[in-house]
Order: C-alpha cells, then structure tokens, then sequence
C-alpha cells in the first residue's frame, strides 16, 4: 500500500456550504431536515471508512505481531490509526471495544507457552508534529506536575520482558497483547549479548527491552537466505521477531540479535525514583541500556534533543522509529497513571519518511541464485536518509506493471527501514514512453523465462544457468544433501568465482592443485574436502534428489520418490499418474518431478554424475513396523533430535509423521515450548508422549 492510497476514500460535504444553498432556497423548517440527512451521510460514510481502516490495521497486526511479516510501513500504518482516531474522537458512537486504537499489539501465536505479564507491557501514543508534544507537555503540567523529562531513541524491534532472581536470567517473555505474551526463555538464552547472569543483582528484576537486529547482521542474514533460496527479510525489525521466535534456539543464537534495556517493570531490593536513575543502574549491572538518554526539564529542549537524534540517525548501526520522552520521576508517573492502552507520562515521536524525486535512467536485471529474475532501478543519484543512492529494488513485474514504470519517468525514492532503498511511486512519464517490458529470456543463460504458479516472479528454470549455481552447489552440498563435510558457504563461494565449479556434477572433477589456489587452503583442508566429496558417492539414492533441488520435494518427499522407485532411471521414466500414487504426494509434486527430469540440463548432469561414480539407486534398510499404520506429530523443542531426525525415526519405524493434530492422530510426541498442537491433542483425547517415552517405543520398552 501507497502513502496515496491510505487516504481517506470518501469526502465530507462542507456542511456550511450545503446549508447556504438551502436557505436561500427553503423555510427553516427544511433547512433543519435537510441538515439531519445530510449528517445522517456523513455518519454512514464515516461509518463506512471506520471499517474500512479497522480490517486494514487489524490485518497489518496480525502480520506484524503473530508473522513478523507486516505488509505496510510504519509511516502508513501510522497514518492509517491516526485516521481512524480522528474519525472515532468525531463520532464517539463508532467506537467498539474491539476497535484497534483500544487494545494493544497482537495475541500471542500458540507456538510458545503463555506467560501473564505482571506489569502490564504498555504501548506508547504517537506523536507527528511537535506541537503535538507540546500537547503532552500542556497535559503533564495541567495534572500539576513540573516535570523533568528524560528523552531517549525508540528502538524499532520485538518488545520483550526479562527476569532476574539473584541475578540468574529465569524467564523471558514477548509483550504479546500487553497482559499474555510468549515464553521465548530458551531462544533468549542463546543470544550472546543478553547477559545469563548479573553482578551486584537485586533479589528479584523484570525490566523491560527491545530484542533487534543490527544492521550488519541483518545483511549478512539477507545474503545467506538467498544463497539458501529463501525470501530474505523485508527489513531488520521482521528479522528480530523472526529470529526471536524460532522454534530452535541454535538458529536464533546464530542471528546476531542484541537487545537495548530502556524500563524496569518490578524490582525487589533496590530503590529507584527516577527513569535516569534506572537506567544508570542497570548498566552498572551489566545491561545493555538505551544508548542516548538525556535529561531535560522543557519541553523545548526535549524537542531540540529529538531534533538532534533525526539528524544522526543514518549513522546508527540498527533501525529506530522514533524518539521517546518521558517523565523522569516515578511518583509523578504513578500520580498521572495510565489510560486503558497509554501511559499519561510518556510519548513517542514519529519521524517522517524522507522521501526524494529523481529521473529513472535504465532497469538492470540480475538472476538470483533460486533463478528468479530481480529488476533494479538505475537513477540520478539523491542523498537519502545519510547515504548516497542510485539503485533500488523493484520486486518483480507486477511491482513495475502498477506503476506503469518507463525509462525517463520521474520516480519517488525512499530508504525502507532508512536501510534499503526502494521506488515507491511515478510522478510523471516522459512524452510518448513505453512501458518497461521484463525479458523473456534469461540475461544469464538464454533459456526463457517463465511464471511458475502461484509466484510473481519470473524465474529461469535451467538447472545449467550460470547464476544459479552457487545456490545449487551450496544446497547440494548441505547436511540434508549430500552432506560433503568441510564444501560450505566461503568454499562454495570461492570455487563458482574462480571458475572451478559450474554444477554439482564438477565437484567431482576437482584436484589438489585446484583447491590449494582456494583462499585459507593448506594440503590436509584440501585432501579432506577430496575425500568428503569421494564418500558423498556412496550416499543413498534420497540424498541425491534431494540435493538436485527439484521445486516441491522437500527431503522426506524424496526419500519417499527412492523408496517407492528403488532407481533414479525408474523415477526418470515415470509418469505423473505413477509418481501421484505414492502416499503424501499430489499432481503438483508429481508435475515438479517430471518437468525436472524432463530438461535437457538435467540429463546431461545425471550422465556426468554416473560417470563419475555418485550411486543412483535405493539402498536404505527396510522400514519397521512398531508404527506401522499409525500417525504421529512433534511438537515443541526435544533434548535430543531435531524435529527431522524425530520424524525420520516415524517413518523408519513404518509409521507417518505429520504436522497437524487430528482424530486420527496415533500419538503426539512433545517437547519443550510445545504450542497450539499439544493443546489441540489435549482437547481430542490424543496421546502425548515424551521424548524418552517414545524412544522407549521403538526400543521395545515398557513405558516407565
């Protein structure tokens, strides 16, 4: 959504105009009739617009809150509550307790357990203007209070509460809706930069922070999901809760995340009066605190201060969404108290997107490592939010076919998250321009381009495109692949850049005397990756279609494709009809399998893998029947396995493992952090086992 299209769709008759035209031409008595009717359509229209906004917002806090993956930028879903305010403070009879301006934030997913705040987990009012926060001073003072104000940045990341008894970290949690949030204790402990443990601790302290990610981190993590295939974050905020709330800890440990302590919630053996004070101590105990707080005592300087944050805003290394001010001393807080969703002692002020015009000059288009061709526009360059630009992303064609985009036209250029550049509308086309037409073919190989379903992307299917294949090889070479210990992300890099390296199939070709030119290469690294890539011959048959990358088979679909076939020329040779009959599998998957085996790129690698000695055939041991016929799902986080290797062992056994809880679930087997699947087998009667109870199962153990 467009800042244009956030504005009002409906007009209010100016009523003072209406009313004229009616008294000069009808007695008072119509005049009065016609003045109902005419507010009886502003209220229907009003009405209207209300709900119009009520299921946009409660829609975009559904995806920001529960997916981390909102569809709107802050400054738009400002804009958005802000109207609906005005529209709710001008017609109180459209309020509901329901409405989004009366509750905070979202509910939390089921995916972790419940946690009941203590303290209430408050959002902040929002501010545009200053003399907006000159309201908010006037109202401070109007309460009888002379206040000194503290102002600090607003860090734009996922809220999240941590406790401390006798300084050992003992849980942490999301705000969720403010009152229940989200136990993330286990994923909390694996970031590095939160402290396990405190010197100098309180009895008992729950402060308050904000989980981000900085911006280094955030690009390296952007650059490793492309070469893993995957949508990369939007931007660092939806990496932060993304990274927070994974189901492995390991993951979220790996994302680089920090956290930023700016409130204490409770705390017990220690007295604090102040928010400075507060702030100053937990430091001393090893938190990391808001990095700029200033105490001010106007609202003058407090503007001044915010004036300040803005302009160095490009040189933080992590993403804000504004400033902060807020009464300093406790006991004036607890005298002006809160409203249902607000405190009346703090306000958040918003900045406006900076926003620059400039001319398009031409659309580069590159080929991603997934084969899905990503446009660029190339433009006069403009200094935006600290940097110099003159690129930025276009998505993919329906992105370029709404605007309508032509070389020449006059575009509006933003930094999304002040990071990452992007055109965000058309303010004029040059006389007699064509619109862009994305290629048909791919800028990388020649081989056409095509819309696969359900995507907007186009993207280059041929297995051989230069592109491509350092995706190709790094997932070829992965874990759940070929597992060629030692060939990772650096080495892969290296061998596509120097040329050694096109497709999997010349990883096989590869000596001594091409990997000691490698950057960190000795002899042993070089002759280990040798023999790790000799022994990846011998892997089963599903190691191998799965690292073909085919689209739609995940690595139980292919262990499912060897099983049934038992050779990689019979699933060559089957048909869609053949393929679908296997249990788990559809017409979509059967469709990826056949048009994969069907191109010319793939036969020419199958032969080159052959002759080199990588084994095409089924080899893996009969399946078992302790599950035979049952039905089973993980759920949570186990001390043991991951989810894969629990879910293998189901199927190994004879049994199935699926993701969703139904009657005809057999058992669910549940960990730690178990979510919405334990409570749904709880309310269906099914079975739920432990870790070490369903081992015991296949062990042929009586359960303890």
């Amino acid at each position: 959504m467009t800042s244009e299209s956030a504005a009002p769709l409906f007009i209010f008759t100016q009523p003072e105009v209406l009313w004229y035209t009616i008294a000069k031409e009808s007695r008072r008595g119509a005049l009065s009739r016609v003045r109902q009717e005419s507010e009886t359509v502003e209220l229907e229209q009003a009405k209207k617009r209300v709900e119009e906004l009520r299921a946009v917002i409660e829609k975009n806090n559904r995806l920001y809150y529960d997916q981390d993956a909102p569809e709107l930028e802050d400054f738009e879903y400002d804009a958005l509550t802000r109207e609906l305010k005005e529209l709710e403070a001008q017609y109180p009879e459209l309020v509901t307790p329901a409405s989004p301006t009366q509750h905070v934030g979202g509910t939390p997913s089921g995916r972790f357990a419940k946690v009941t705040h203590a303290v209430k987990m408050e959002s902040l009012l929002d501010a545009f203007s200053y003399d907006e926060l000159r309201d908010f001073d006037r109202r401070v003072r109007d309460a009888g209070i002379e206040p000194v104000y503290v102002v600090e940045i607003k860090i734009d990341g996922l809220s999240c509460s941590l406790e401390y008894e006798n300084g050992e970290l003992v849980r942490a949690s999301t705000r969720g809706d403010g009152v229940v949030g989200e136990d993330v204790t286990a994923n909390v402990r694996a970031i590095k930069k939160i402290p396990k443990k405190l010197k100098n601790a309180p009895e008992f302290l729950e402060v308050r922070g904000e989980v981000y990610m900085p911006h280094e981190a955030f690009q390296h993590l952007c650059a490793e999901q492309e070469l893993q295939g995957a949508a990369p974050f939007k931007n660092p905020r939806n990496a932060a809760a993304g990274s927070l709330r994974q189901k492995d800890a390991k993951i979220t440990g790996s994302r680089g995340l920090s956290i930023f302590v700016f409130n204490v919630q409770q705390v017990r053996g220690k007295e604090l009066t102040t928010h400075a004070e507060s702030l100053d101590y937990l430091k001393s105990l090893g938190l990391p605190v808001s990095p700029r707080y200033h105490i001010v005592h106007d609202i003058e300087d407090a503007i001044k201060e915010i004036e300040q944050i803005g302009q160095n805003r490009s040189k933080l290394d992590f993403d804000m969404d504004g400033a902060v001010i807020k009464v300093n001393d406790f006991a004036q807080r607890d005298l002006m108290g809160s409203t249902n969703k607000f405190p009346r002692w703090a306000i958040a002020f918003k900045y406006p997107p900076e926003v620059k015009e400039t001319t398009l000059r031409s659309i580069e288009v590159a080929v991603g490592r997934t084969g899905v061709l990503t446009p660029t526009a190339c433009f006069d360059p403009v200094f935006l939010a600290g940097t110099t630009v003159a690129r930025a992303t276009l998505h993919n064609e329906d992105f370029i076919r709404q605007f309508g985009l032509c070389i020449g036209d006059t575009i509006r250029v933003r930094k999304a998250g002040d990071i990452i550049p992007e055109v965000i509308g058309v303010l004029h086309h040059p006389e007699n321009a064509e619109p862009y037409q994305m290629p048909t073919a791919c800028p990388s190989c020649g081989a056409p381009v095509v819309h696969l379903e359900d995507e907007a992307a186009l993207r280059c299917v041929n297995p051989e495109c230069p592109a491509q294949s350092l995706r190709n090889i790094i997932h070829f070479a992965s874990r759940e692949a070929m597992d060629i210990d030692g060939l990772g992300t650096a080495v892969a890099t290296q061998l596509v850049e120097k040329g050694l390296v096109h497709s999997a199939a010349d990883l096989y070709d590869l000596t001594l005397e091409q990997l000691l030119t490698l950057e960190k290469f000795k002899e042993k690294s070089a002759t280990n990756l040798l023999h790790a890539i000799e022994n990846s011959k011998q892997n089963n048959l599903d190691k191998l279609l799965f690292g073909f990358g085919i689209r739609n088979i995940g690595d139980k679909a292919a262990a499912l494709l060897a099983e049934h076939f038992g050779t990689l020329e019979a699933i060559r040779e089957a048909d869609i009809e053949k393929i679908s009959e296997i249990d788990g599998f559809g017409g979509v998957m059967g469709q990826s399998v056949v048009e994969f085996f069907a191109k010319d790129g793939t036969t020419d690698l199958i032969h080159r893998l052959a002759d080199a000695g990588v084994n095409m055939t089924w080899k893996g041991e009969p399946k078992g029947d302790k599950l035979a016929g049952m039905t089973l799902v993980v759920t949570g986080t186990l001390e043991t396995l991951s989810r894969n290797e629990a879910e293998a062992l189901i199927v190994k056994n004879g049994g199935k493992a699926s993701g969703s809880v139904s009657k005809k679930t057999a058992y669910v087997v549940a960990g730690t952090a178990a979510g919405s699947k334990l409570t749904k087998a709880q309310a269906l009667g099914v079975p739920v086992l432990t870790e070490e109870e369903f081992l015991a199962m296949l062990r042929d153990e009586p359960e303890a």
